[in-house]
């Protein structure tokens, strides 16, 4: 009980960081807590992230992102935040500016273990964990993972902290959270990445789904993905189409009208008109995406 209340202490850990090369910012985040995404992550484009947890006071988002905007550094931002908060001792906190910067606090009432990891670029916190080997684990990965994908890098950083230990008291939600300036569907905002996973048992590996079928929707293929409308090509997409109830042709590896026709509706009702292309190549992934779809339901 404080101040006349039950304070609820999920246990929680999550990562914000920034990337100096995109300029991309964001935070993934784990917890034994229903919807943790809606708590935890706030970050705002070319400004920071605030990953706010442990009896979150969730004042402490926008108001860090304020403090940021006005050239507040983390480590003050986070002094500032706890000191005007008289239930500091329960809360943690977690600040990556643009620049790179990076602080945290860890309150000393929060449930054993907790405790952070800042360095350059970006900050590790959890509470109610295993061991202090969840912390250093998801610094040592986020370090050590090659992948130029910020938000790649952050799942693999969660899941070195679950494989860790983790959370004392099990899963339940994660999310991920990255934005870039105009980075949003259609470049109308800069939330580029928000996906949440608000209560399975297994929360970090759905969202790593989440995330693969997002590139797959949104992102721009990589010249490995590209394929050329070849025959071989056009007759497995009319072999799938077939299969999936679009086409009622030929097998004969043209790409004609009815071929056309038929795979633009496909991809119409499954929201990959956007991923057509004008040069006679084709990202592959759809193929892949087709080809999953008629093997679960043969299942």
């Amino acid at each position: 009980m404080t101040g006349g209340k039950f304070i609820l202490k999920p246990s929680t850990f999550s990562i914000a960081a920034q990337d100096p090369e995109t300029g991309e910012i964001g935070i993934a985040v784990q917890s034994k807590f229903l919807a943790a995404g809606a708590v935890v992550p706030w970050a705002e484009a070319e400004v920071g992230a605030v990953a706010t947890q442990s009896a979150a006071n969730t004042t402490y988002g926008p108001e860090g992102l304020k403090l940021l905007k006005k050239g507040v550094g983390p480590e003050s931002a986070v002094k500032e935040l706890t000191n005007s908060d008289e239930e500091s001792e329960i809360r943690q906190v977690g600040i990556v500016s643009a620049s790179g910067e990076s602080a945290a606090f860890t309150g000393s009432e929060c449930i054993e273990y907790a405790g952070h990891h800042s360095e350059d670029n970006f900050t590790c916190q959890g509470n109610i964990l295993v061991s202090r080997e969840t912390i250093t684990s998801m610094a040592q990965r986020f370090r050590q993972t090659n992948s130029k994908s910020l938000s790649e890098r952050l799942i693999a950083s969660l899941n070195a902290a679950d494989e860790a230990g983790g959370d004392k008291r099990g899963k339940q939600s994660a999310a991920l959270l990255v934005v870039e300036k105009e980075g949003g569907y259609g470049g109308f905002n800069d939330r580029k990445i928000d996906l949440r996973v608000d209560d399975n048992q297994k929360p970090i590996e759905k969202l790593g789904d989440l995330l693969s079928l997002h590139k797959l929707y949104f992102s721009q293929p990589s010249d490995e993905d590209l394929v050329e409308l070849n025959e071989e090509v056009v007759r497995k997409i009319q072999e799938l189409l077939i299969e999936l109830g679009y086409y009622s042709g030929p097998e004969d590896g043209n790409y004609d009208e009815k071929t056309s026709e038929a795979f633009l509706e496909y991809c119409r009702t499954e929201n990959f008109e956007e991923k057509l292309r004008d040069d006679d190549r084709l990202d592959f992934r759809i193929v892949e995406f087709m080809e999953n779809q008629v093997s679960n339901s043969s299942r």
